[in-house]
């Protein structure tokens, strides 16, 4: 009974020990849990998750109605020809105001972009055209 108790305490102390040192001091260890920076300001000047874009929505300041409209024509006039702004209609994004712009072509399709509030232009509902 005596041995048995003794080599489960020693099995005990050692699963310890080599949990202490996988963590490491502060917890961050190998890499098995949450390092610095992993959910805040971020290394080398990325946001959270090390992305770039988490955390430029408290760097910069988001961009205006007139500013997306335009970035969707410069849009339409690169990739869709013959489509012009029709409305642009803001809602809250994640981090702050984006915007869905309709655009209309010149058989009266109608093709949708988001703007997130850096600027960056997403085409939505993929290449079908949609009708009135």
């Amino acid at each position: 009974m005596k041995r048995l108790l003794g080599v489960s305490t020693i099995v005990a102390v050692l699963g310890l020990v080599t949990v202490a040192y996988a963590h490491g001091p502060g917890g961050y260890g190998w890499g098995w849990g949450m390092g610095p920076g992993m959910m805040g300001g971020g290394q080398f000047g990325r946001g959270a998750y090390g992305c770039p874009g988490f955390g430029a929505a408290t760097q910069t300041q988001a961009i205006t109605t007139e500013r997306a409209e335009a970035l969707a024509q410069q849009y339409a006039d690169q990739y869709l020809k013959g489509f012009t702004v029709e409305r642009v209609l803001p809602f809250t994004g994640m981090h702050d105001t984006m915007y869905s712009v309709e655009l209309k072509g010149p058989n009266d399709e109608i093709r949708t972009l988001h703007i997130n509030p850096w600027g960056n232009v997403i085409p939505f509902g993929g290449p079908v055209a949609r009708t009135r």
